[in-house]
């Protein structure tokens, strides 16, 4: 069962993405093309890609790094997120299976110990030549940024509603110190242009785009 949702009575948003627009015209040129995006399921994204005669799978992964059932004690005995666990759980999928990723703002929100573990896995299964598009917040967004998800509306537009936690996710493991800001995802860090070059290192290029609204779009390629 999902345990985040699009926050009831709040306005949704739309933003424009040069991003997106770039990889647009790499989808609407092919076919056949297999799409993963990380998020709660998007009927409306799910409309966008298969649409236009294209595979969409869909992987909530910060959803997933809530679950008990991810977490052991370590060596202090306080519980921690357990990396090896949770990819045997989540982005199980065959070595270069993807032609795009839409990893859109995952590595800002997720839990410090499974980010490079997440993006490695995500390099494995996107095939060479294959493109990934994730957001970076700068450090003018604010500690309590909140966390959206993203709909693809048009060519360069997206739609986004601010992602809440249900009751139970909010609590999570017990001793795990873990708080999501009031009822939704915690932004863990603000990443800089080197960081993210040192996280897609292992990529064949990257390209920044710098938005008005603090973000910091980047499209990398295997």
């Amino acid at each position: 069962m999902e345990t985040a949702v699009p926050a009831p009575g709040v306005p949704k948003l739309t933003r424009r993405s040069s991003g997106l627009g770039e990889l647009t015209r790499t989808w609407d040129a092919a076919e056949n093309f297999c799409v993963l995006d990380l998020g709660s399921t998007s009927p409306a994204n799910i409309r966008h890609f298969t649409g236009r005669g294209h595979k969409i799978y869909s992987e909530d992964l910060l959803t997933a790094s809530t679950d008990p059932a991810m977490f052991t004690p370590d060596e202090s005995g306080a519980l921690v997120l357990d990396s090896r666990k949770f990819l045997a759980d989540n982005l199980v999928y065959p070595a270069a299976h993807f032609d795009v990723i839409l990893c859109w703002n995952l590595p800002d929100y997720l839990d410090e110990s499974l980010v490079k573990p997440v993006v490695g896995r995500l390099w494995s299964v996107l095939k060479p030549g294959g493109m990934l598009l994730a957001f970076f917040h700068t450090r003018d967004a604010g500690p309590d940024a909140p966390c959206y998800r993203f709909h693809v509306i048009g060519a360069d537009t997206l739609e986004m509603t601010r992602i809440v936690l249900r009751p139970e996710a909010r609590r999570g493991p017990a001793s795990t110190g873990r708080s999501p800001v009031a009822d939704g995802f915690q932004l863990q860090r603000v990443f800089n242009n080197r960081h993210i070059e040192n996280l897609f290192r292992d990529f064949a290029s990257i390209k920044f785009f710098l938005a008005r609204d603090n973000v910091r779009e980047v499209l990398v390629v295997r």
